[in-house]
C-alpha cells in the first residue's frame, strides 16, 4: 500500500460526511433510519425494565439464550443498554452493508472518480472512503446511545454515571464489530457496477458462503475454521459478553485489514 497523506484522507473522509448529512439523498437515509430507532426506542428499550423483569421472560430468557451466554445481560443493572446492545449489535452490522454500498462505485459511474485519483492516491481515496463511513457510523451509533442513556437517566437517575461509563465501553465494541463489513462494501466496490450490485454481491456471499462452507464441513470438518472469513462470525459471542478480547477484537481487526489491503490491490490495478 502506498503512502497515505493525512490532510487527503481527513477531505475525503469527510466529503462522506457531507455526502449523507447534506445531500437530499443522504437525508432521506438520516430520516429512515431516524424513524427506525424512535420506534426501537419507544417500545423494545423503553418497555425494557418491565419485560426483563418479568419472571416468565426471565425464565424464557435463561432457557432459550442461557447456552450462548445472552441470559448474563437480564442482570444488568441497566436494561435499557442491554436491550440496545442486543438491537445495536445485529442490526448495525446489517445497516452497514446497505449504507456502505456505494463508496466509489458511484464515482466511476459518474466519471468523477478519474478526477479524483489526479488529486489524490487510488490507495488513499479507498482508505479515505471507509474512514469517512466508519465516521458515519460513529455518529450515529453515538446519537443512538445517547437517547438510550437519556431514557435510562429519565427511569433511575443514579444510575445516569454507570451507564455512560458502559455505554462508551459499548461503542468502542460496537464501533469495532461493524468495521469489517464497512471494508467487506469497499472491497466489493472496487469491481462491482452499481450500489445496487455490491449489495447484492455482499448477500451472496454470507448465504451462499455459509452454505458451501456448511456443506464442506459436514464431510471434512476441518473446514469449519473458514467461517473466520465471514464478517460478524463472533457476534453471538459478543452478545452473551462470551467473546475473549482476541476473538471480539482481534478477528474483526484483522477481516478487516485483509479486506481494504485486497480491496487497494484490485483497485489500484482497475480500470477507472
Amino acid at each position: 500500500m502506498t503512502q497515505l497523506h493525512p490532510k487527503r484522507l481527513a477531505q475525503i473522509a469527510q466529503f462522506e460526511l457531507v455526502r449523507l448529512f447534506l445531500t437530499k439523498r443522504g437525508l432521506l437515509a438520516v430520516a429512515a433510519f431516524a424513524i427506525c430507532w424512535l420506534l426501537i426506542l419507544r417500545y423494545p428499550i423503553a418497555q425494557s425494565v418491565t419485560l426483563i423483569s418479568s419472571p416468565d421472560f426471565a425464565d424464557f430468557a435463561r432457557q432459550a439464550f442461557g447456552a450462548i451466554g445472552i441470559s448474563k445481560l437480564l442482570d444488568w443493572p441497566e436494561s435499557e443498554l442491554a436491550v440496545y446492545w442486543l438491537v445495536a449489535l445485529f442490526s448495525f452490522p446489517s445497516f452497514c452493508l446497505f449504507l456502505c454500498s456505494d463508496q466509489t462505485v458511484g464515482d466511476r459511474q459518474r466519471g468523477t472518480l478519474r478526477f479524483l485519483s489526479l488529486r489524490a492516491t487510488r490507495s488513499e481515496i479507498i482508505i479515505g472512503r471507509f474512514l469517512g463511513q466508519l465516521l458515519i457510523l460513529a455518529a450515529l451509533l453515538f446519537v443512538t446511545l445517547m437517547a438510550t442513556v437519556a431514557m435510562l437517566g429519565y427511569r433511575e437517575p443514579s444510575l445516569l454515571l454507570s451507564g455512560l461509563s458502559r455505554s462508551f465501553m459499548l461503542l468502542f465494541y460496537l464501533l469495532v464489530a461493524v468495521m469489517p463489513f464497512i471494508a467487506l462494501m469497499s472491497f466489493l466496490n472496487t469491481f462491482a457496477r452499481s450500489s445496487r450490485l455490491a449489495f447484492v454481491l455482499a448477500i451472496l456471499f454470507f448465504a451462499g458462503g455459509n452454505i458451501v462452507i456448511g456443506l464442506l464441513t459436514w464431510q471434512w470438518p476441518a473446514f469449519k475454521v473458514l467461517n473466520y472469513i465471514f464478517p460478524g462470525y463472533q457476534l453471538d459471542l459478543m452478545a452473551g459478553q462470551r467473546a475473549g478480547v482476541t476473538l471480539a477484537l482481534g478477528l474483526p481487526l484483522l477481516q478487516t485489514a485483509v479486506l481494504l489491503v485486497a480491496g487497494e490491490r484490485i483497485f489500484a490495478r482497475s480500470s477507472l
